[in-house]
């Protein structure tokens, strides 16, 4: 059986019209007018709080938010509040879980598994933590996920820490967590990691567990056209 993904690096997107972009590809996946899609990309500095989200989980004030150029969201995930900004991967998968597996549970496990794998290719050993959702370093948070499924299709993602900026995660208790740290690949290998390699991996890792055997790959500018996307 044929199973295809379509696959596009963004590179920088506001979120905002990452946000949008996902809601539009939702509809024509669920129209089945196109196949499941991946978009890895990074966000500037932006913070989101999800549906469960406790506000008091935003501890910078106005004038912190304004200075570091921050946007703040309050979007439709599940989750509470999390960063996303330069250095940092974030991971879109729009996929119907009705040619995969109807469950969420085993829908998360898979995307943690994503990152556990791509951070062996790095000699890092990760984890789960029981309770959370998310892949650790010891008690150190790498890489975040919140979701949304509709119909069974899926929407948000994941959020894996590159390169990057840990101290805009001071403006916040991140996924409402008080006493964990926050990692990244460069705080852990003590090096620069180029993004575009790290893409690379994600993606092989993505093709293997979710068991797709064909893959098309699309540039910015297909993607956001919307005459292209909707005659996929």
């Amino acid at each position: 059986m044929n199973k295809k993904l379509i696959y596009c690096n963004l590179d920088t997107i506001d979120y905002k019209k990452a946000w949008d972009l996902q809601k539009s590809i939702f509809d024509l996946r669920y129209q089945e007018k196109i196949d499941d899609v991946f978009l890895l990309l990074e966000h500037p500095h932006t913070y989101t709080l999800g549906k469960t989200a406790d506000e008091k989980n935003l501890v910078g004030n106005e004038e912190y938010i304004n200075k570091n150029k921050i946007s703040v969201y309050d979007i439709d995930r599940g989750g509470d509040i999390t960063y996303h900004g330069p250095g940092q991967i974030v991971g879109y998968p729009i996929i119907d879980l009705n040619n995969w597996g109807k469950d969420t549970h085993k829908y998360l496990r898979a995307l943690e598994e994503i990152i556990i794998r791509t951070c062996a290719d790095y000699d890092l050993t990760v984890t789960r933590v029981p309770n959370f959702t998310g892949v650790w370093i010891e008690d150190r948070k790498i890489a975040a996920i919140g979701i949304k499924v509709t119909r069974w299709i899926t929407m948000h993602g994941f959020a894996l820490n590159v390169n990057t900026d840990l101290s805009l995660y001071n403006g916040i208790i991140p996924c409402g967590i008080a006493n964990k740290e926050i990692t990244s690949l460069k705080k852990e290998l003590n090096i620069e990691i180029d993004i575009q390699e790290v893409k690379s991996k994600i993606l092989i890792h993505t093709l293997k567990i979710f068991g797709y055997n064909d893959i098309e790959t699309l540039n910015v500018e297909n993607l956001l056209s919307k005459d292209v996307i909707s005659t996929s």
